[in-house]
């Protein structure tokens, strides 16, 4: 990667540090532009890395409902954090750590855990500066290892939890030499019918709230659905006071994977480089994303992918692995098309009215009971007729589930969580609570009457791969890192059985004590894992798992 240090002659390289900040409504892509605009500084040989500072009170979102929060994205080091980790580990490929992604919930934990400990040596604990330095010396973590440290800021300005962080990057800003900081600020420029013309006052005021406490930005990137005039473009830059040039329209995309070459044609990074003074500009090189983008919009034919979940209402739940299934079918140039199933409708409606024209079946993971027998009878409709079967997580448990029931002829197989949520036995547990296992050279013990945050089998394991097997094959090796998050794993007393009916365990954990994946050999592509393999998955870097799904799905489509 190109050092600052050879374009700015500076003697001591720093990170350059960007704060994304967000106005007038929520959801309006600050992750993705943030991720996209990392993507664009990488394409000019800098180095990034990308950090999410969410001012919710939860330590975590990892005992938050998906219909809350969407999915968990989970690290190689174990931290469950927001999905916008997701996209910035999509956009760059670099992998995501513990210190990317903190919460207020974490910082004050942090705060009052060293005042119990005497750490402020009597002082009064007040927001500012103990709060403040906190969220300081988080952002800071690592600031030499990287050209361009990029902070995202959850929520927007004006909210009353985030006002701890919006103090935070000011301080910080103002401590940091001149020049070193940049704030970029993302807000709507709304369309009204009636008038026909798109509206700047809410971004003016939004920019007025930053303003009033202490933060100028000095990018507007606007989101609009119709184009932005100059007189509009000039009136922002005037009444905003940032240059014309650093006000940055973001229009609706056909797909995500256009948004650096988008955000590169309206001269995003440009004036990211511009605002910190680097001169020669690098020039960028694109070709991955241009491939990227021919890929997706000119496919060479389609297949369907219906995902069977307990999450399908809300697609943010399983955002990760929708986008492994565009980046599977990306790698085999077909577009994916999905449909988004409730495994809860095969409680009273027919499996085959639902799955019948699919030419793959996801199982994704979930906790609790709600849902699993539909899971199972579609783990049972795939097995039958032969259709391409990806489980994941509790996906994988389903399937092992419904070979022990119909198989292995195990009466009453089923899962240890369904019996702990029911309060009474009901089943044979074919999975169970998972109570100990090895992380590295440590024994981890858990227990069922544990706090739930944190509490789970999380991150990057290893996995030894059955030699010849089809996993292997796929893999292109015997050996694997994948990450985790589950607290239930099949039970390998029932190995001997299920081995005997067609199942193979064709991989283990390197203590050969939990199986990883199951796959059954009389099937075209009937495959379970235990761990997160759409959490590795990039556009220009397929997961293999799903690169191999989506071209084993579109052979039965081309038989069917």
């Amino acid at each position: 990667m190109r050092s600052l240090e050879t374009t700015t002659g500076d003697s001591e390289i720093m990170a350059r540090y960007i704060f994304i900040t967000g106005g007038v409504v929520s959801s309006l892509g600050k992750g993705l532009a943030s991720a996209a605009l990392g993507a664009l500084l990488q394409a000019r040989g800098f180095s990034v890395r990308l950090r999410k500072l969410d001012p919710y009170l939860n330590v975590d979102p990892g005992t938050m409902s998906p219909f809350e929060h969407g999915e968990v994205f989970v690290t190689d080091d174990g931290a469950e954090t927001d999905l916008d980790l997701g996209h910035y580990e999509r956009f760059t490929g670099v992998a995501a750590r513990k210190t990317d992604s903190v919460s207020s919930g974490r910082i004050y934990s942090s705060v009052l855990e060293k005042e119990r400990r005497g750490d402020y040596l009597g002082k009064t604990i007040q927001v500012v500066p103990h709060v403040t330095n906190e969220i300081k010396d988080f952002i800071g973590i690592g600031d030499d290892e990287v050209d361009f440290m990029l902070c995202e800021i959850g929520g927007t300005v004006g909210d009353i939890e985030g006002l701890p962080f919006f103090e935070a990057i000011r301080q910080f800003s103002h401590e940091k030499p001149r020049g070193q900081c940049l704030f970029m600020h993302l807000t709507l420029l709304p369309f009204l019918n009636a008038s026909g013309e798109l509206k700047t006052k809410p971004t003016q005021h939004s920019v007025k709230e930053l303003q009033s406490i202490g933060i100028a930005p000095d990018i507007l990137v606007c989101r609009s659905e119709h184009s932005i005039p100059q007189k509009e473009r000039e009136k922002l830059a005037l009444f905003c006071n940032v240059r014309p040039e650093s006000v940055i329209a973001a229009y609706d995309l056909d797909s995500i994977y256009d948004a650096p070459l988008a955000y590169h044609k309206e001269g995003l990074d440009q004036a990211v480089l511009n605002a910190f003074e680097i001169t020669p500009a690098p020039k960028p090189n694109l070709e991955v994303w241009e491939d990227v983008s021919e890929r997706i919009h000119n496919p060479e034919g389609s297949v369907n992918i219906a995902i069977v979940g307990k999450y399908t209402q809300l697609e943010d739940a399983y955002k990760s692995i929708a986008e492994a299934l565009t980046h599977g079918g990306m790698r085999n140039r077909v577009k994916v098309i999905i449909g988004w199933i409730d495994a809860e409708k095969f409680d009273t409606e027919a499996v085959e009215s639902h799955l019948e024209g699919y030419d793959g079946i996801l199982v994704p993971g979930g906790f609790g009971e709600r849902g699993t027998e539909g899971m199972i009878k579609a783990a049972t409709f795939a097995r039958e007729k032969k259709v391409p079967y990806l489980g994941i997580c509790l996906g994988m448990q389903m399937a092992v589930i419904e070979t022990s029931r119909h198989l292995a002829k195990i009466k009453n197989a089923g899962s240890e969580e369904f019996d702990h949520e029911a309060g009474k036995k009901r089943f044979k547990p074919v999975v169970y609570h998972l109570k100990e296992w090895l992380e590295g050279n440590r024994t981890i013990k858990r227990d069922e009457k544990d706090d739930k945050g944190g509490t789970m089998r999380l991150g990057a394991y290893n996995a030894i791969l059955k030699q010849q097997s089809q996993i292997s094959e796929i893999y292109n090796s015997e050996l694997i890192s994948e990450r985790h998050r589950h607290r239930y794993e099949v039970d390998l007393k029932y190995r001997d059985k299920l081995e005997k009916c067609g199942v193979s365990f064709s991989g283990m954990s390197p203590d050969n004590r939990l199986p990883e994946i199951i796959e059954i050999n009389d099937h075209p592509w009937f495959i379970g894992v235990q761990f997160h393999p759409e959490l590795k998955s990039k556009p220009f870097e397929p997961h293999p798992l799903f690169a191999d799904f989506i071209r084993a799905s579109v052979d039965r489509s081309r038989l069917v």
